[in-house]
């Protein structure tokens, strides 16, 4: 193999390994029946801490996305991604949860808050 195709080759299996970007990330499962018995007050606040966690969590996924890109520019790893840093599965689940928080919202019929 030429020592350029390997090169690229290497790059983007690194890059492949970095953190993703929050936006990109799908909803984990959350079953319906979780808020099945909350009321419209209790859903709104625990819609409200959802939407706060989701977005430190995101903030963390951005900041592992930037060290990771800093780590395969100097290094040649994704660092944050190694290290632990990469806190994908905590956004889908949060992802999970808002979705099924407003979707129980809608089925009860709660305003929105």
């Amino acid at each position: 193999m030429k020592p350029l195709t390997f090169l690229m080759c290497s790059a983007i299996a690194v890059a492949a390994a970095c953190a993703k970007k929050p936006e990109t990330i799908d909803a984990a499962y959350v079953s319906p029946t979780t808020y099945q018995d909350w009321n419209c007050s209790q859903l709104a606040a625990e819609a409200r801490r959802v939407d706060n966690a989701l977005a430190k969590a995101s903030a963390a996924q951005n900041k592992a996305r930037g060290n990771d890109t800093a780590g395969v520019i100097l290094l040649g790893l994704p660092v944050s991604t190694l290290s632990g840093g990469n806190v994908a599965d905590q956004i889908a689940q949060l992802k999970g949860h808002k979705q099924v928080i407003e979707q129980t919202q809608i089925r009860k019929n709660c305003m929105p808050s």
